[in-house]
């Protein structure tokens, strides 16, 4: 034993780190060249998976398609229908999509405006792959008056409802204990449904996802590291007592941090929506906005009711909830991406998450305190009033 304890000691690290990298590697090799019940690749069908990301008509006459190869075989591009006819394209970088590999796809062809147009793609082997202009409207293109644009209609939807909620305070600081726990409660119910509606959001553009990104775990995955991180941020020292000024000032961080992802996947949708002609009624849609996130100006001023925070820190949670919904509009409307809209949301879904236990501690210690119970009636009727407060007004976003 001491023989091979003292040979093994004699063995660089790198060496035994690679060794089994090595024998996993001639493992596959072997199993590939020898597999028994192998059967020909020439006696099967490909299997051809393409997904459309995304339609835009950057032209009169033109009509551009985003393409991704999520299958494990090439797919050639054989065939164009629009509107039930055959039609010339071009596809770049060539017909032939690799493995995970991108192209665009033009098709020269008179769509007219505000009506519906059916695409379908032919492969070289039969498959076919369809998709739908709902509403033709010319594609935005990016430049000064198009990016102003946009950037309003995210200020609009993020930034004014976080500071039009922010204003209450000085009305929250009159507040009692009671007043106070409805209002926190009130918070946690704007909250879950924010949660809720995060992962459908999640669940929905997954759905447009080439199955190979695995979507849905994907944005669980990104949820989850975001919870984490920001459970390690808020275990410092300097951050760790919630009842102190200064970790309510954290808390309410944490509440705009949160919000802000949200508002970045709300940003992307109504930017893509806009960009693709679906948002007809714009100004109604933008109000409706408004007056769904409000509220959550109120949730992010909730936990420092009873301090005085500076201005500085009104401007800084302002920007960090609201702000975000402004790139989001950008890239919804010239660079949306499904696999990007996962990713942000799946960060917003943790970020929201863990304000929630936040606030909910901060809603248990005050009830401790006072020798209250936590499931008061005041701080059920807050919780169900949030949530209520949302789903109203979620009608007037949905689309």
């Amino acid at each position: 034993m001491t023989t091979e304890k003292n040979f093994l000691d004699r063995i660089p690290f790198w060496a035994l780190a690679v060794v089994p990298l090595v024998l996993l590697a001639a493992l596959v090799l072997l199993f590939v060249n020898t597999n028994p019940l192998a059967v020909s690749n020439a006696a099967l069908p490909p299997i051809e998976n393409i997904t459309i990301e995304r339609i835009t008509l950057p032209e009169a006459g033109m009509i551009q398609l985003e393409l991704v190869n999520g299958g494990p075989d090439p797919v050639t591009i054989a065939q164009v229908l629009v509107d039930d006819a055959y039609w010339n394209f071009d596809m770049q970088p060539s017909n032939t999509l690799t493995r995970l590999q991108r192209a665009t796809l033009l098709i020269p062809y008179p769509w007219v405006e505000a009506e519906a147009h059916e695409l379908l793609l032919i492969t070289n082997t039969g498959a076919t792959f369809d998709a739908a202009v709902e509403l033709s409207t010319q594609s935005p293109a990016t430049g000064g008056d198009q990016l102003l644009a946009y950037a309003l209609v995210g200020f609009y939807v993020g930034v004014i409802p976080v500071g039009l909620g922010l204003l209450w305070f000085p009305a929250m600081r009159r507040l009692g204990r009671v007043g106070m726990g409805f209002i926190l409660s009130l918070t946690v119910g704007l909250l879950v449904f924010l949660l809720v509606d995060t992962f459908l959001e999640v669940l929905e553009l997954s759905a447009e996802l080439p199955g190979v990104f695995q979507g849905v775990p994907l944005g669980l995955f990104m949820a989850l590291l975001t919870w984490l991180a920001i459970v390690a941020i808020g275990n410092r020292p300097q951050s760790a007592d919630r009842n102190s000024p200064e970790g309510r000032k954290f808390i309410g961080w944490l509440i705009a941090l949160g919000i802000g992802f949200h508002n970045l996947g709300e940003g992307l949708v109504v930017g893509a929506a806009f960009a693709l002609g679906e948002a007809a009624l714009g100004s109604f849609l933008v109000i409706g906005f408004i007056l769904h996130n409000i509220t959550e100006g109120v949730g992010i001023a909730a936990p420092v009711a009873k301090d005085r925070p500076k201005l500085g820190w009104f401007l800084g949670v302002l920007l960090l909830a609201g702000g975000p919904a402004i790139p989001g509009a950008l890239i919804g409307a010239f660079a949306f991406s499904p696999l990007l809209g996962v990713i942000f949301l799946g960060i917003g879904l943790g970020a929201i998450w863990q304000v929630i236990v936040e606030v909910g501690r901060l809603l248990q210690r005050d009830a401790e305190r006072d020798n209250m119970p936590l499931a008061s009636w005041a701080n059920l009727a807050g919780l169900a009033v949030g949530i209520a407060i949302m789903y109203v007004t979620a009608f007037l976003v949905k689309f």
